[in-house]
């Protein structure tokens, strides 16, 4: 269908049903006895909120995750599953930020950011790290970018095995702030998205956008239809659930041209390009699918 051969990293199956707990588990396993005394304060959308509630259990400390009122309730059921505390907030960059300094004062908790933050970062790159490691000499990766964290780390994991392997960013046209940043050279962001891939509706922060400036081959945007279309051909042809920010990430690849678009060179075995694609979560509300 795409011409390429193509091999995905599968973190729907993941603990908490997404990538997001390798980042959050490095995170908090990593603070000291006195950080993580009064327990952790985060925001999210839910995937990453999610993974924070489940590495806080194991700590066995409080996690406070603050999320848009717009999130999707299932991911906030999830959140709760895992012992999380929530606390709602308007669907806007400026609203997360003041909640989480608000319980941060209120309870000394320790933000663990979703992604400005080293130990964020490296956990993702784990990701890009195993894919490689398992099948090898992949020719691109492919990534959902949001704030930047799983495409930061995927740029590190994978070009530090493989220095000459491409990463390409892939982001919904609505939520289009890394396509602008790399583009313009200065740091872009939303204030608010209405995308239906709800967990890439983040900006980049200074720390992401500093690594994807270096690795980052460019982004490559998907619109609504076409996040719907890859998400509903995954779950018919593949049989696994992926959420809509998943099927960002092998979105492009389905376009027409999609691959050739790439300008891949030529493999020494003559064969088709081979490519890794990293499905970010699977994390979706089963009573309202995307294509009903």
């Amino acid at each position: 269908m795409t011409g390429a051969q193509l091999f995905f990293k599968c973190e729907n199956l993941q603990k908490t049903g997404s990538f997001k707990i390798r980042g959050a588990s490095n995170a908090i396993l990593s603070l000291t006895e006195q950080e993580a005394a009064q327990g952790i304060v985060t925001q999210s959308s839910g995937n990453h909120g999610a993974a924070v509630a489940c590495a806080a259990a194991w700590r066995r400390v409080p996690a406070w995750v603050v999320m848009p009122k717009n999130a999707p309730a299932v991911k906030a059921k999830i959140i709760e599953g895992y012992g999380g505390k929530i606390v709602f907030c308007e669907p806007t960059v400026t609203a997360r930020k003041a909640t989480c300094v608000r319980i941060q004062a209120e309870t000394g908790a320790h933000l663990v950011h979703p992604y400005d933050d080293d130990r964020v970062i490296a956990g993702q790159a784990t990701a890009a790290k195993e894919l490689l490691e398992e099948e090898g000499d992949f020719d691109a990766v492919f990534a959902p970018v949001s704030g930047g964290g799983l495409l930061s780390g995927t740029c590190l994991g994978a070009k530090g095995i493989r220095t000459d392997v491409r990463v390409f960013g892939c982001e919904p046209g609505r939520a289009d702030d890394a396509y602008r940043s790399l583009t313009s050279g200065t740091l872009q962001s939303l204030e608010s998205s209405d995308t239906i891939a709800d967990g890439l509706r983040a900006s980049l922060a200074p720390r992401t956008f500093e690594i994807l400036r270096r690795h980052v081959e460019r982004i490559l945007l998907v619109s609504e239809e076409e996040i719907i279309s890859a998400a509903r051909l995954v779950w018919e042809r593949m049989k696994i659930i992926i959420e809509p920010s998943s099927a960002v990430a092998i979105a492009p690849l389905l376009k027409p041209g999609g691959v050739a678009s790439l300008n891949l060179p030529k493999r020494a075995d003559g064969g088709a390009p081979k490519l890794g694609v990293i499905f970010s979560g699977g994390n979706v509300d089963l009573s309202s699918l995307l294509w009903k």
